[in-house]
């Protein structure tokens, strides 16, 4: 039975998987780059916002992503407390201003400005991490690789990002497959099991799966290289979308986000929006 837990492209019949997979690269990187960059919550929540949105538009379940989020939240939140550990009142030193909200015990005071630039950083994680799922789930690997060659991309480096996609999903569902049959043998891998248990028991999973993947990995580039392939300066793609106006307007909301991002950094006065100041 194929394994539905899979994160790799899923085929679709909605509004972002119609769109050309070079217009999604593009809104990808500009958007990813301007939350990045960006300490302003206005802009930041609007692009949460908006990736939130092409998160319900793709019909990405999810159950099927529940993993990547739930890792998400858990490396999201210990960042947020290794940086308050160590960088107690870092928003202070920030924003010029400090309004104590919790004397706490010793430097570790509850401040609004650290307060603030932690949001800002949670933020950050809700616009980033579920347009990374969006495009990853709806983008087919040679379409992915059509668009990276269009950017300028060399076409041999984006024909091996292309087979490192098909094979995201091949490895986890080889990997599923494996553990289910040490688990018929006996072998507890489940929650009932103890952590260290379940740690040591998908680790010797993982190490020969590795191996095998390398194994196939070389197979494929022996093949290639029989078919002469990198023999020429470009080639063409079977997979390649034509721009149609709804990745126009996809583009172009993308550079507003671009130039909004510009904006915002001459009216702030750099990258951080400073309410205090």
């Amino acid at each position: 039975m194929k394994n539905q837990h899979l994160i790799g492209f899923q085929p679709g019949d909605d509004f972002v998987h119609h769109l050309a997979a070079t217009s999604k690269l593009l809104f990808f990187l500009i958007v990813s780059v301007a939350s990045m960059v960006t300490y302003d919550p206005r802009l930041i929540l609007f692009l949460a916002v908006m990736t939130l949105f092409l998160f319900h538009l793709s019909h990405i379940r999810l159950k099927d992503v529940s993993f990547v989020l739930i890792f998400t939240v858990v490396f999201a939140m210990m960042n947020v407390i290794m940086i308050y550990l160590f960088l107690p009142e870092y928003g202070v030193e920030l924003y010029g201003a400090r309004t104590l909200l919790w004397q706490g015990i010793g430097r570790y005071t509850v401040t609004s400005q650290q307060l603030f630039y932690l949001l800002n950083l949670l933020l950050k994680y809700v616009t980033t991490v579920p347009l990374a799922l969006v495009f990853l789930m709806t983008t087919h690997p040679s379409q992915f690789a059509s668009s990276l060659n269009r950017v300028g991309l060399s076409y041999k480096i984006s024909y091996a990002v292309s087979l490192t996609m098909r094979y995201i999903p091949d490895i986890q569902e080889e990997f599923y497959t494996i553990r289910m049959s040490q688990e018929a043998r006996g072998l507890e891998l489940s929650q009932k099991a103890k952590l260290m248990s379940r740690i040591k028991g998908n680790l010797a999973l993982i190490v020969p799966l590795i191996f095998s993947s390398l194994e196939r990995i070389d197979t494929v580039s022996t093949a290639m290289e029989l078919r002469r392939f990198g023999k020429n300066k470009k080639r063409t793609w079977y997979t390649y979308q034509p721009m149609q106006k709804k990745d126009a307007l996809v583009i172009g909301v993308a550079i507003l986000v671009l130039l909004l991002t510009i904006v915002l950094f001459f009216i702030n006065h750099g990258r951080f929006y400073n309410p205090w100041s």
